[in-house]
């Protein structure tokens, strides 16, 4: 048998391994470690000499003693580690998005104006203490914008709230009541007048006035036992000399002396008084309360009170000669004061001035005016090269709001070709009652007579691109509560995308028109979710949250709610002209989309 040699691989092997092993082990008594080149010092322990002695020499016997291969076995025994398998993930390819999808994604204006289209309605919040802006629900308040399930679908021509009931006029001009005011036991609106193709409607304490296409003004009870037991009017029937009684009990206010052309246009009512516009520019008042007769000046008839009316009906229509002559165009009504426009700009105010909502400051002589004043609103100008006038004036509660467009002009001695001359500044005023900062010009005040500018609605301007010129943002409408105020502005709004080559990108969305809300906010009907009281115009957030949740995925994105243009859109097959509107009642407010 051949001699074994030893193989010099082997052997460092195994020295090696002998070297790891004895420099890992401590020795607790000693100071002094094998050294790192693996060979022993000097210092080291006798015990652990004589063992790493003992141990090569064992090593390079059985190195002689069995043969090289079977011995390089047992030394790389072990299997070298498997390589891990890495493995890098595809993306994900997402499903391409259409046109309208990314809209919908990238613009939540887009979105809020494609679902009022889709999902027409009211939606309502506030006090709900006479389940008038949720009928199905016991719950007093509703904090934040809640649809109405018994609307969904349905365009409406008009709509009132109250806190205790509602009123509504639907497409066809058919009247709609609701809320305990109206009747305990019944949980959602119900048709009361009908058949009378009504187009609008005002409320007042207790009572319903609508106004007919034909104009014809109605004044219907709130309550529905008053319909029930009061007496029927006698109505001419299709069939001649054929007459029968109306199902429900209502009133006719006709005003006396009108025209052979001359009809009523328009109605506002107070919380006791109706104001009676016509086609000629002539303005009645009437009372419009059963439980109580105006005796604040509110009928601008001076020395008009129970006592001294005149025979006939308590609600019969009186004519305001003092303004006789004068073309009156618009009307509004607080709670006890009346508001009236002329063609030339001119507002004319009477009634109730307790807290100066006349535009006026009050006098400690009397706490109203009975005759129909002449505002100085010229004063407000005053020392500017800015001419005045009054484009539109709004009422409720304590309130009283004037819409300015304010001209510039050539004062003597100015440049009379400046470019700025002629360019119009649209402001907003306010006077009355602002403690809960119904004002809107970030004041906390109990009286303000002489009104005061809402800086936030005022002064604005923006670029429109068809005329390609910066013009002044107006005011669209602002819809007046008891404490509570809305303004949607005129500013320029997008309602065509993708209907046109030009309007066909991705990235081409739709907008609405801003809304602001401000005042009181007791009972959550500023629809914020909160109840602190606001004294300047702010945003809500839209109206359908779950769309926006959904279209975002983030629950605190923010967004503002903007309001729908009038447009013309298929609603159940059909081509129709609609527009989201605002309303501001007393203690609560809604939107509903409107023909």
């Amino acid at each position: 048998m051949a001699p074994l040699r030893p193989s010099p691989r082997a052997f460092r092997e195994i020295c090696r391994a002998c070297r790891n092993s004895t420099a890992q082990r401590s020795y607790a008594s000693q100071r002094r470690q094998l050294s790192t080149q693996g060979h022993l010092t000097r210092e080291s322990p006798p015990a652990i000499r004589l063992g790493c002695f003992l141990g090569v020499s064992a090593l390079a016997a059985a190195w002689y003693t069995y043969p090289e291969s079977s011995l390089i076995q047992n030394v790389q025994a072990e299997a070298p580690p498997v390589p891990i398998e890495v493995t890098i993930e595809k993306t994900k390819k997402k499903k391409a998005l259409s046109k309208e999808e990314n809209r919908d994604t990238i613009s939540s204006q887009h979105l809020q104006v494609k679902r009022s289209w889709e999902n027409p309605g009211v939606y309502a919040w506030g006090s709900n203490s006479g389940r008038v802006v949720a009928p199905d629900s016991d719950e007093q308040i509703i904090k934040t914008p809640r649809r109405i399930p018994f609307f969904d679908g349905i365009l409406l021509r008009d709509i009132k709230l109250d806190r205790n009931f509602g009123a509504a006029i639907t497409e066809k001009g058919d009247l709609l009541q609701w809320g305990t005011g109206f009747s305990t036991d019944t949980r959602e609106p119900t048709p009361t007048l009908t058949g009378k193709n009504l187009k609008s409607l005002t409320i007042s304490r207790d009572r319903v006035i609508s106004l007919g296409s034909n104009g014809k003004v109605y004044s219907v009870s709130a309550a529905k036992e008053d319909q029930e037991k009061g007496a029927k009017v006698s109505e001419s029937s299709w069939i001649p000399f054929l007459n029968s009684h109306s199902s429900i009990s209502y009133r006719l206010l006709p005003p006396s002396n009108l025209g052979w052309t001359e009809k009523v246009t328009s109605v506002a009512s107070g919380a006791e008084h109706l104001l009676i516009l016509t086609s000629a520019g002539r303005l009645f008042t009437a009372a419009s309360s059963s439980e109580e007769f105006p005796a604040r000046g509110q009928m601008g008839i001076p020395g008009l009170v129970w006592t001294t009316r005149p025979p006939g009906p308590y609600d019969q229509p009186h004519e305001v000669s003092t303004l006789r002559g004068f073309d009156i165009t618009a009307v509004a009504a607080g709670d006890y004061h009346s508001l009236a426009l002329d063609k030339e700009g001119r507002v004319f105010a009477f009634g109730d001035n307790s807290s100066g909502q006349l535009g006026l400051d009050p006098s400690n002589e009397s706490n109203y005016v009975d005759v129909p004043s002449l505002l100085p609103l010229q004063r407000l100008y005053a020392n500017t090269n800015l001419a005045p006038t009054v484009k539109r004036i709004f009422a409720g509660g304590n309130n009283s709001f004037f819409t300015v467009d304010a001209t510039i002009i050539a004062r003597p001695g100015d440049d009379t070709k400046s470019t700025l001359l002629g360019r119009v500044t649209a402001d907003t005023w306010a006077s009355g009652q602002g403690i809960l900062g119904t004002l809107g010009n970030g004041r906390w005040t109990h009286v303000q007579g002489v009104p005061t500018k809402l800086k936030a609605l005022s002064g604005l301007f923006e670029y429109d691109e068809t005329s390609n010129s910066v013009i002044p943002i107006r005011l669209a409408s602002l819809s007046v509560g008891s404490t509570h105020a809305a303004a949607v502005m005129n500013n320029v709004t997008h309602v065509r995308a993708g209907t046109s080559r030009g309007t066909d990108s991705e990235n081409d969305t739709n907008w609405g028109a801003d809304v602001v809300w401000w005042g009181g906010n007791e009972y959550c009907q500023i629809g914020n979710g909160r109840r602190n009281n606001m004294s300047t115009p702010g945003y809500i957030a839209p109206l359908d949250k779950v769309a926006e949740v959904l279209r975002t995925g983030k629950r605190k994105e923010e967004h503002r709610f903007q309001i729908t243009p009038r447009h013309k859109v298929n609603v159940k097959g059909r081509k129709v002209n609609v527009e989201q509107r605002v309303e501001c009642g007393r203690m609560v407010s809604c939107v509903y989309s409107g023909v």
